[in-house]
């Protein structure tokens, strides 16, 4: 009898911890206009398939619980479907291709995901140019399961192509990359004046919460930062043990949750990101703001 008295409290208990959760989520709206944009990199303009004219993609960032609805139109030349990788939950025309001039409505119903996901194009493709993050902060009521960061920065990598990527491609994956992103900046290493080189800055002894997304096609990336180490938190919708590395291995399509402790001299410190077989070295820059005893 004891036992069972036990067992109903801990239910109990549990059945009000959720009443709390989701009865504190939201509904959250976003609209996804897919439409060809230009950009200049590696010297060169060309045109590319865009969520909202941006590369990457917009960010969503809601709270574990909540539901997001996502309106996706289709402006571009060809059908496109989006992929919400990592979510639990099935989604109703998750497998529908969305026809140009016609739209389409996602409902995402989260529940235990918590960290950093990511959406993209189905097809190989639009998924080079067709992605973002999708960030799930905890709960209203809840908190870090470690140290709160000063605060967090999404670090996407990414894949540029100089061939056009276009549906009559569709039946060839795109080969080896002709260069490598952070957020969409090839960095300073490819040759091109113009290029643009991404820039974080930090406080000194700040913690950073870095979301990393390994959006680059078909390839396993290495991330790093000179002179700093990682504290690695969460990876793929959840939260983990703690681990420790200098350097992080992304498979294709994998996201980190990492704490980057800000504890170098002021100045700068090379980012670098590179696929597994060291072809190309991205470069992005960390810039510390203030110095030790400011």
């Amino acid at each position: 009898m004891g036992s069972q008295k036990q067992g109903f409290i801990w239910l109990s208990g549990l059945l009000f911890l959720n009443i709390l959760l989701f009865s504190s989520a939201d509904v959250h709206h976003y609209a996804f206009v897919l439409q060809e944009s230009e950009f200049t990199k590696l010297c060169s303009t060309m045109s590319i398939l865009t969520v909202n004219g941006s590369f990457p993609g917009p960010e969503i960032r809601v709270r574990r619980g909540d539901t997001v609805f996502v309106n996706v139109h289709n402006q571009g030349n060809d059908a496109v479907s989006i992929v919400w990788e990592g979510v639990e939950d099935s989604i109703d025309g998750s497998d529908d291709l969305i026809q140009p001039g016609r739209n389409l409505t996602y409902e995402i119903e989260l529940d235990e995901e918590l960290g950093t996901l990511w959406w993209h194009a189905k097809s190989a493709w639009a998924s080079a140019t067709v992605h973002g993050a999708f960030v799930i902060l905890p709960a209203a009521n809840e908190t870090y399961p470690f140290p709160a960061p000063t605060s967090d920065q999404t670090i996407i990598l990414g894949s540029w192509f100089k061939q056009e990527l276009t549906e009559a491609n569709e039946t060839i994956a795109p080969g080896q990359a002709d260069a490598y992103t952070i957020n969409g900046h090839p960095g300073e290493t490819y040759g091109c004046s113009n290029d643009t080189t991404y820039q974080l800055q930090v406080d000194y002894e700040g913690v950073y919460l870095l979301r990393l997304v390994n959006a680059a096609v078909n390839e396993t990336m290495v991330f790093g930062i000179a002179y700093h180490s990682f504290t690695i938190v969460g990876q793929s919708g959840a939260y983990s043990r703690r681990s420790f590395a200098n350097s992080l291995t992304l498979a294709p399509g994998q996201t980190l949750d990492i704490l980057l402790a800000a504890n170098q001299n002021l100045g700068q410190y090379y980012m670098t990101a590179r696929p597994s077989s060291g072809r190309y070295v991205t470069t992005g820059i960390i810039q510390y703001t203030a110095s030790a005893g400011v």
